[in-house]
């Protein structure tokens, strides 16, 4: 499954799961994307990328907009929209 940060500037998706995708991935750091709202069934977007493509990443959940890192971002995985623009 790919994950938020697999997502182009613009792309949308439905979160499925947040997971510890990455070894730096800690149980607070995947507590706080759950409570921040990229919960399963959740509408999310990445609104656009950081200088040169990098981080951080705007990202829309709901009706809220974050700054994640690509480690946190990594740990969102999502299902592409479809019909949505991916790149």
């Amino acid at each position: 499954m790919p994950s938020l940060n697999d997502l182009p500037a613009g792309g949308r998706a439905t979160v499925t799961a947040v997971h510890a995708a990455v070894p730096e991935a800690d149980a607070a750091l995947l507590r706080r994307l759950v409570e921040i709202g990229f919960l399963a069934g959740e509408p999310v977007r990445l609104l656009r990328r950081g200088p040169g493509g990098r981080e951080p990443l705007a990202v829309q959940v709901g009706d809220t907009m974050f700054a994640l890192r690509a480690l946190e971002a990594r740990c969102v995985e999502v299902e592409l929209s479809a019909g949505a623009d991916h790149g």
